[in-house]
């Protein structure tokens, strides 16, 4: 009963030709799984592949990794059509990016109707095959020299209509404007951006679907935010309503997130350069942060001098956190209403400031940003001073309560974890907004 099961028989892992003869002849009709990893390298002449293409028409998932000399004659064997082939993994391991390996279109007879997944590391391929209109999950890893075409990416995507999961990893196109053209991904949810070159160029082109979580990652410094996304937002759809945004600039580290309940962008970069802040204001001027409820600020200098300008189309914030910045002096005047005018107000529904600083907080301007907010008809309702140095004295405290209902100081050791770590899957899955009120 145990030999003549045939679906306990369907995981060739390349062991010895005689033990997968005897996987081959029991395994029957059944869909078959193949590995085409061995530790001591995979060759063409492999007794392991004299037999797998009489099974090949099985194929449900075929994973292969070999050296780039070896790939394309291995995967010569596999140009019959796999009609049950869901799953598809090749790595063309190599230390050297110029050694990437060209896997041909040939591949399965080009026909991939029935593949669900597919992932390609350390190879080039002249995207797209044809007949993906069942993919959801895309895979392209450290494909460098030559650099897949913007072009390339997006016939593929128009061949792959039902894409659920994007991930690319060192193989950002830097090439190939499609001037006018947008491809829309409409069953996208999950975008990924990882290596040296940033997402714009190809951002242009795809129309992203509410609910999509965007990350992007980059290993190289001083890119400035225009860089990882497009000069227009209108077809990022899972931006049109983000209620937060988080700025965090450390020494070896930028991060910026934008939330909302229609998706989540995280831009993550090595090393910031030196003119990261004055860029992110520039870039949080263009983008419509009407909806914009919380701003999360971290380890910055003051964003520039125009920081006034993008608290003023923060129409609906009502809670800004700051973190060991620098200068506050320069935030909090940023608050302060232009004198005669009734439309220049930066933020006017803001309730709740949050303050965590290891330098002596300067109540004098905070008392006078205030007293001017409350007399223009906006007046705060909380503050929270956390400090590691001199704590605010009874007196101050009793000075800005003159002008704000609620007034929290504290100390805190430098060891604390602020929870500027990630949101949890949870929150961001629900759509958790109950602290957006404050």
């Amino acid at each position: 009963m145990f030999t003549s099961r045939s679906s306990l028989w369907t995981e060739f892992h390349c062991v010895d030709s005689d033990k997968t003869r005897v996987y081959s002849e029991r395994s029957k009709s059944s869909p078959i799984t193949l590995w085409l990893d061995r530790d001591d390298g995979l060759l063409p002449q492999d007794p392991f592949l004299q037999i797998a293409p009489d099974s090949i028409s099985r194929l449900k998932s075929l994973f292969v990794s070999t050296t780039p000399d070896h790939l394309q004659a291995i995967t010569n064997y596999f140009s019959r059509p796999a009609p049950l082939l869901e799953n598809l993994e090749i790595f063309g391991s190599s230390d050297d990016p110029f050694l990437n390996p060209v896997l041909t279109t040939t591949l399965f007879d080009g026909d991939l109707s029935s593949l669900r997944g597919l992932c390609l590391y350390s190879l080039h391929t002249t995207l797209p095959w044809r007949n993906m209109v069942n993919l959801t999950s895309f895979e392209l890893g450290y494909v460098m020299y030559p650099r897949v075409t913007v072009g390339q990416l997006l016939d593929f995507f128009e061949s792959a209509p039902s894409l659920v999961d994007v991930d690319l990893t060192f193989s950002t196109p830097a090439l190939g404007a499609q001037s006018g053209r947008l491809v829309p991904l409409a069953h996208l949810r999950k975008l990924s951006f990882n290596g040296f070159q940033p997402s714009s160029l190809l951002l242009e082109h795809l129309l992203i679907p509410a609910g999509v979580k965007m990350t992007i990652d980059l290993d190289l410094d001083g890119p400035r935010i225009e860089d990882y996304l497009p000069r227009s937002l209108d077809n990022l759809r899972n931006l049109s309503n983000f209620k937060r945004i988080r700025v965090h600039f450390g020494f070896h580290f930028t991060s910026m997130e934008f939330i909302g309940p229609n998706g989540l962008v995280e831009i993550d970069s090595m090393s910031p350069g030196a003119d990261t802040p004055r860029s992110v204001a520039r870039s949080l001027a263009t983008l419509d942060t009407s909806k914009t409820k919380r701003l999360e600020i971290l380890r910055s200098e003051p964003l520039s001098e125009d920081l006034h300008q993008v608290l003023v189309s923060m129409k609906n914030l009502r809670t800004v956190t700051l973190s060991l910045c620098k200068d506050l002096r320069s935030f909090i005047l940023a608050l302060a209403p232009v004198p005669n005018s009734t439309t220049q107000i930066a933020c006017p529904r803001l309730e709740e400031l949050v303050f965590r600083t290891e330098e002596r907080f300067d109540v004098e301007t905070m008392v006078e940003v205030a007293a001017a907010r409350a007399s223009g008809g906006s007046p705060l309702k909380s503050i929270r001073i956390i400090n590691w140095g001199e704590l605010v004295s009874r007196e101050e405290v009793t000075e800005l309560l003159k002008h704000i209902s609620h007034v929290e100081t504290s100390f805190e050791a430098r060891n604390v974890n602020y929870g500027y770590g990630k949101r949890s899957d949870e929150a961001y899955d629900h759509g958790d907004d109950s602290d957006e009120e404050g």
